[in-house]
């Protein structure tokens, strides 16, 4: 008996999807098709979604997105999402992407797709802007080009799980409708350093936040504190009585919070705030540890380091 070849047979060495070497079915992997008409926020999504921790691949053709999910729901992997940007750039591979979601749906593969749009008239106002031809128009016009992809597209639309309209957003309000999207009640977190350094090695580059604590008797000068660190308690506990210290961090954190919303508002991920001392051992150390603790307080999510700590 004879059996005809599976269409999404793939090179050799490239694994497709096996029933037997995938993860269990409750830790089966999502796949997240990223799809819509050109100049509607494609890139600006891919972008939100790499931040996301999804694993970003962009035009690739629709019959290797099999392989790709082979590779990441085999034994071992580390990708537990994989979001593919497909468009009309794949030319006659993209008509291949309805029969791959028909094969995602035969081997039980989770998938959703997200499909951005914009009226006409804003997508010519964005390829005007950018000076750039639309991939289908051809010798003809810019509305020539999209009206084709539209009726390329029309089918793909329907079956969308999730459809933004970006003509009257930003790239912030992108950015915010795609987290929104994916993440429905469990948004993602700003994610805070606390950084204590020493002045006497220079400010952080990337600090948001500097603040200084050398307004503070310097424990270095105690001879019992001067081997230990901030992270040690008779040192945390002195800095933390030294007048000033206390009221200082509680006015500190209070004042964080707003501009951290504001982040948070604007699309920045990530903030780091620098405490600084002479040498980054006793003084930045206690108090950043103590931020820290108080940010973790208010549903923060925040690491704490030391970057000059150990150095002489």
């Amino acid at each position: 008996m004879t059996h005809e070849p599976d269409p999404y047979t793939v090179p050799q060495g490239i694994p497709a999807v096996d029933a037997a070497a995938t993860k269990p079915a409750a830790q089966f992997s999502e796949v997240l098709i990223v799809t819509g008409m050109s100049g509607a926020g494609r890139s600006k999504a891919a972008e939100v979604l790499e931040d996301l921790d999804w694993y970003v691949v962009d035009n690739l053709p629709p019959n290797m997105l099999m392989p790709l999910v082979g590779m990441m729901t085999r034994a071992g992997s580390s990708i537990d999402r994989l979001a593919a940007v497909v468009d009309v750039r794949g030319r006659e591979f993209f008509n291949d992407l309805y029969d791959v979601l028909q094969h995602f749906e035969t081997h039980n593969v989770a998938y959703r797709i997200l499909f951005l749009d914009a009226s006409d008239e804003v997508l010519v106002r964005r390829f005007e802007q950018v000076r750039r031809p639309h991939p289908l128009q051809g010798e003809g016009r810019i509305l020539d080009g999209i009206a084709i992809e539209r009726s390329l597209l029309k089918g793909l639309r329907a079956r969308a799980d999730l459809v933004i309209d970006t003509s009257e957003r930003n790239v912030h309000d992108l950015a915010r409708s795609v987290r929104s999207a994916i993440l429905g009640e469990h948004q993602d977190q700003l994610r805070i350093n606390v950084m204590s350094f020493g002045f006497k090695y220079g400010i952080p580059l990337d600090a948001d936040h500097v603040a200084d604590m050398r307004f503070l008797a310097n424990p270095f000068w105690i001879d019992e504190l001067r081997h230990l660190t901030g992270r040690d308690a008779p040192v945390s506990e002195y800095v933390l009585s030294l007048p000033g210290a206390v009221e200082f961090i509680e006015h500190y954190v209070e004042a964080l919070q707003p501009v951290f919303a504001g982040y948070m508002n604007e699309e920045k991920r990530y903030a780091t705030v620098a405490i600084g001392c002479t040498g980054g051992k006793h003084r930045s150390v206690a108090v950043s540890e103590e931020i820290g603790r108080r940010l973790r307080a208010l549903g923060y999510n925040v690491t704490v380091t030391a970057r000059d700590l150990g150095k002489e």
